[in-house]
This record gives structure tokens, C-alpha cells and sequence, in this order.
């Protein structure tokens, strides 16, 4: 609870937690070598899918996190993904697949929405289980993703806790029991269709675009690529304050800017396109007109070389970096880099080359984050590393120049602009669904889909959280039991139904029933004669007030059957009389269908082609109507 109560305060962050089973008693120092191994093992597994990786705020790393009351010593890691969700995801990759290479971990991953899993899967989940009750039953297990079920009331199972598992409980279940706990295919698929494409997809959610950037940031970012992420964060997060510092830069001057190519990912590079912004005069960042056919390069430019100098400006005066704990001190960097080595990592470079040392800074600079993270009160900041490298790597403005003349083609950032057709297609691919059928002609459309449609959401079960949409049209309605039906009419009618206090209708009304009736009524069993004279009344209630509403507007709204055979005359005089009175009327039925067909199409075309309750409905069914032609607008004659 504490957990859950501290995750919810971090917005944008998912945990992530791996748990090595069978959970047997363990010294802890030799738990602790042992996952300390297992964190070794993973980052350098996945180093090359990592190493490159550009994170929008902080990369995938783990730890060791000792046991605390209930829950056991395990390896432990957050990331703060911020406005890029595709982090998260990521990192549910690399989760599954953990748990795939090494099969004696369980992985549970959630985020400050709590079991963001079972959300994407929320319409194939079973009925039981929901927020109240879904704490620890969600793993990842062999690459699978494992529910662990409620038992039902009606049956107990003796390894199901009536409760939420505990860890231990739950990890004690998945290792005995794991071929009981698979999610179901639906759920599985769900989740498998927000990850699919990985890692192939990292290199999708990239785009190169021409900068023109101070050389000390062309250096930095060929040394760290991924503080392209910190330098945009800053633009795009800036303030009044921060602005201060970019009034006269002191860092990065701007007329020391080349062209260079860099590497964004597309979150980040539409957060900087999208940011309108204009440059203090005094700090010497000119742009050219906008239909110069370098605009966009100079004002991309513009936008991060303030972030980098915002980033500096945040650092102390008096910083030094040899407070900073060398990479090379820890215990774990010479087995992670022999691990790399025996890898291909290096891919055959020769030791000492340049390539082979900016590899090996790559690794290092992966290592020191994700592995050997150090404690926040001495991690490097973004500001302090830029500064590091400026001082520590020499760059030549000459070579850069001449790196500039050859530069590789940008990529087309068409895909900020969406069209409405692009819009739904992703939505329906974020939703799972298939490609809907073409919609036929306004001419050629078949109205009873829509009638059938609706009686199918009627049939269907409605309580306080909604009503059940019905997923398939061959899906059998509701089944209905006649005999409850008529118990029910019975307990709330009475056994007697001459004792009716309608204020409608008096007891002399009933009196007048045909004799044949009544005698009919005595021969039949007391049970049987109270339901048949409750069906009665209640017919005679409803005729009667057909009579009195067929003649008023509401009556006359309704669309009734143009051929229907007249209805039979009651026996009672009463009845005979109030028909006569009406006007000796032939009552037809309302034709219920194109009622409901007229009043949909009425109110659809209402919405002007809109979004609305009829086109939502109706859609949420699969029922797909046409576009309505009749109120368009005729073309206006060519001119002579």
C-alpha cells in the first residue's frame, strides 16, 4: 500500500520488479551476490538494443532492492517516460523478454495508473476481476503474461487465496502452478499488439533533421547522443528564469554554429517543431525569412542550443567531476565489459581506435546509468556531463565544417500532419479492431441492420455500470424464462385479481366478464387461474389505454401497419362502448420497426454529419450508416 501510495505521487513513471523463484529462505548477502549477477546478465544481454536507445527522461535500469516486510529481496528499477508512452512500452518489451531468456524470474510491471496491463486489455477481461482486486495478479512469467484467478464463491481451491495474494504467495503460486494462470488469448493478444514490432520499431520512432548548431554541441552530441533528449526537455519545459540565462550566451556562441545532422526521437523532435518561439536580439541567434530553404534547420537549432544553454547555466560555479565516481571503480565494470567483449559488442574494432573508444564511452556512459546508478545526491546532471565533455573532448570547427558538406538526407516529418482517415485508422488499430466493411449506397443500404441491431442492445444485460453492447451479431439474445416472468406478475399483482386497487378501474369492471370466462377460470387449478386473470387485467389495462392515447398527439406521432386485420371485440360491454364513443375506430398496431429506423435516421441526420448519440450507437454495434444525400447543396451552374 505504502509502494502503491509512493508510485502515485510520480507522474509518468512505470516500476518494474523481477523476482527470482522458487521463493525459498536464502542467506541475504548470497541473495544479494545472486541478483547482483542476474543485473549483470540482463544489461549486458540487452546492451545493444539499450546502448542506443534515446530515452525522453530517464533510461531502463535495475537494482538490487533488499526484502521489506512481506516481500522478498529483488531486482528493482523506475523510469520516468514522461510524454513519451512508447518508453513505457518499450520497457514492457524488455520486461517479457527478460523473463523469456531467463526463465526462473517473475516480473510485475506497473505505473502511476496502477495495472496499465489489464487497461489496455480492458475489454477482454472477466468480470471479477477489477481495481479493488487486482493487486499482485498480474505477472510476467517465460515471456507470458500470468493472471492469477479469484476463486469463485461457490468452490474453494485450496492454492487460491479468497484475498489479493502477497508476493510470496503470489510468486509460490506462479511456480507451482503456472500452466493454471495464463491470461487468456484475447488478453495475451492485446498486450502483444502494443509491443509488436519490437526492436525493429526503435528504429521507426527515430527522425534525422538538419541542425544548425554551436560546434560545442555538435561534439557533445557525437560523444552522447542522448542528451538531445535532456536539450529539448529544457527548451520545451522552459520559464521566464531559465530564459534569463539565454539573453547573452556564454557557452555555446552562435557564431561558432555549422550544420550537422541529429538524430531525434519523433516525440521530441515534434515537441521542438511545434514550440513557437522568437530569440532575444541580444543573443545574436539571427534566423533567416522563412522561405529560405534552410529556415527549418536554423530554427531547430535555435530551439536546442537554448535547451543546452539552459542546462549549463543550472550548474554550480565551483563544479568539478572529481567528486563524480568513475565508472571504472565499480566491481561490476570489468565483468560487464569482458561480457561486452565476449558480446561482439566491439565488433571487431581495434582496441584504442577511435570507433572502438566511442563505443567503449557508449557503454561506459550505459553503465553508469542503468547498471551502477549512483545515488541522486552524486549523479552527474545533464548540465554537469555537457560541461564534462566540453572540457575533456577536443573537437576541430575545420573538420566539423567539412563534415558539414556532406551531410545525410533528412527525413520527411510528413507524418506530423494526420489526415481524418489516418486519425481513425490509428484508432482502430489502438483499439484492436478490424478494418469495417465498406458502407453501402444510400440506395442500396439494407435498413433492417439498424432494427435488428437495436433489438440486439435491448436484449442484453444493463446494470449501474452500463449496458452490454453486443459484440457479435450471431451472438443468441437473452434467454427469457416465461414462468418466472409470470411469478413475478403474480407477486405484485396478488393471487386475487379482482383485488386490484387501480384507481382506472373498479371492481364492477371485472364483474362483467363473459360467464364462460369465469367458469373456465373455477376449473382451473387456484394457481393457474390467478396468473391467467392477472394476464387478463393486464391486457385490458393496456387496451384501454391504447384507446385513450390514439386519438392525441402522442398517438398520432406513432407509424402504424398500413394492412392489419381488426381487432377482435371484446366481450365486455364497457369495452363496446368506449369503442363505440371513439368513433368506432378500427385500432391498427404501430409498426415498432420503422418507428425506430425513422427516429434514428432523424436524429442521425441531425448531427450534420457530426459526432452523436445515433452514429455512436450505431457504430458501436458495427452498423455503419450512409452519408445522407438528401440536404446536400445542388452544384451551381458553370457560368456561360
Amino acid at each position: 500500500m505504502e509502494e502503491n501510495m509512493k508510485l502515485a505521487t510520480v507522474e509518468d513513471t512505470v516500476e518494474y520488479h523481477l523476482y527470482l523463484i522458487p521463493n525459498e529462505p536464502r542467506d541475504s548477502e548470497k541473495h544479494k551476490e545472486i541478483l547482483q549477477k542476474y543485473i549483470e546478465r540482463i544489461m549486458t544481454h540487452f546492451a545493444p538494443m539499450l546502448v542506443p536507445y534515446i530515452w525522453q527522461n530517464q533510461p531502463f535500469n535495475l537494482k538490487y532492492k533488499p526484502g521489506k516486510d512481506d516481500v522478498p529481496a529483488h531486482i528493482f528499477g523506475m523510469t520516468k517516460f514522461g510524454d513519451n508512452i512508447e518508453d513505457e512500452w518499450f520497457i514492457v518489451y524488455v520486461v517479457k523478454q527478460i523473463t523469456k531468456e531467463f526463465p526462473e524470474l517473475v516480473a510485475r510491471i506497473e505505473d502511476n495508473d496502477g495495472e496499465f496491463l489489464l487497461i489496455e486489455a480492458a475489454d477482454f477481461l472477466p468480470k471479477w476481476l477489477d481495481p479493488d482486486n487486482s493487486a499482485n495478479r498480474v505477472f510476467f512469467y517465460q515471456g507470458k503474461l500470468c493472471i492469477i484467478p479469484a476463486p469463485r464463491k461457490s468452490e474453494a481451491v485450496s492454492w487460491l487465496p479468497t484475498v489479493p495474494p502477497t508476493i510470496p504467495q503470489a510468486l509460490n503460486i506462479i511456480s507451482t502452478h503456472p500452466e493454471k494462470i495464463l491470461a487468456s488469448e484475447s488478453i495475451q493478444a492485446a498486450v502483444n499488439r502494443r509491443i509488436r514490432g519490437y526492436p525493429e520499431k526503435i528504429q521507426a520512432s527515430l527522425h534525422r533533421a538538419h541542425c544548425f548548431l554551436p560546434a560545442g554541441i555538435v561534439a557533445v552530441l557525437k560523444q552522447r547522443p542522448r542528451l538531445v533528449a535532456a536539450g529539448v526537455q529544457a527548451f520545451y519545459l522552459r520559464d521566464p528564469i531559465d530564459l534569463r540565462a539565454c539573453r547573452v550566451f556564454k557557452t555555446f556562441l552562435p557564431e561558432t554554429r555549422i550544420m550537422t545532422s541529429i538524430t531525434f526521437t519523433k516525440c521530441l523532435y515534434a515537441q521542438l517543431v511545434q514550440q513557437r518561439f522568437m530569440p532575444d536580439r541580444r543573443s545574436g541567434y539571427k534566423l533567416p525569412p522563412p522561405s529560405h530553404p534552410q529556415y527549418r534547420a536554423h530554427e531547430l537549432g535555435m530551439k536546442l542550443a537554448h535547451g543546452f544553454e539552459i542546462l549549463c547555466s543550472k550548474c554550480s560555479p565551483h563544479f568539478s567531476d572529481s567528486q563524480k565516481s568513475p565508472v571504472i571503480a565499480s566491481p561490476l565494470w570489468a565483468g560487464f565489459l569482458e561480457s561486452l567483449k565476449n558480446k561482439d559488442y566491439f565488433k571487431g574494432l581495434i582496441e584504442g581506435s577511435a570507433q572502438y573508444q566511442e563505443r567503449l564511452e557508449m557503454a561506459k556512459n550505459y553503465f553508469q546509468l542503468s547498471v551502477n546508478r549512483p545515488e541522486s545526491s552524486l549523479a552527474m546532471s545533464p548540465g554537469e556531463e555537457i560541461l564534462t565533455l566540453l572540457q575533456t573532448v577536443p573537437f576541430d570547427i575545420e573538420e566539423l565544417k567539412k563534415e558539414a558538406t556532406n551531410l545525410p538526407p533528412e527525413d520527411d516529418d510528413r507524418w506530423l500532419d494526420l489526415s481524418p482517415e489516418q486519425l481513425d485508422q490509428l484508432l482502430q488499430e489502438a483499439a484492436g479492431k478490424k478494418e469495417p466493411e465498406p458502407i453501402s449506397k444510400e440506395e442500396n443500404y439494407d435498413l433492417t441492420q439498424v432494427s435488428k441491431s437495436m433489438k440486439a442492445f435491448i436484449s442484453k444485460v444493463s446494470t449501474h455500470k452500463g449496458a452490454e453492447l453486443p459484440r457479435e451479431p450471431s451472438e443468441a439474445p437473452i434467454t427469457f424464462d416465461a414462468d418466472s416472468f409470470l411469478n413475478y406478475f403474480d407477486k405484485i399483482l396478488g393471487p386475487r385479481p379482482h383485488e386490484s386497487d387501480s384507481d382506472d378501474l373498479d371492481e364492477e369492471d371485472f364483474d362483467s366478464l363473459d360467464s364462460d370466462d369465469n367458469l373456465d377460470l373455477e376449473t382451473q387449478e387456484p394457481g393457474e387461474a390467478s396468473v391467467e386473470g392477472a394476464l387478463d387485467d393486464l391486457k385490458s389495462y393496456m387496451a384501454q389505454m391504447d384507446q385513450e392515447l390514439a386519438h392525441t398527439s402522442i398517438g398520432k406521432s406513432f407509424t402504424t401497419q398500413k394492412q392489419m386485420e381488426p381487432l377482435s371485440q371484446t366481450t365486455n360491454s364497457n369495452s363496446d362502448e368506449e369503442d363505440s364513443g371513439a368513433g368506432g375506430s378500427v385500432m391498427t398496431p404501430v409498426d415498432v420497426d420503422l418507428n425506430l429506423v425513422s427516429n434514428i435516421l432523424e436524429s442521425y441526420s441531425s448531427q450534420a454529419g457530426l459526432a452523436g448519440p445515433a452514429s455512436n450507437l450505431l457504430q458501436s454495434m458495427g452498423v455503419q450508416l450512409p452519408d445522407n444525400t438528401d440536404h446536400r447543396p445542388a452544384s451551381k451552374p458553370a457560368k456561360g
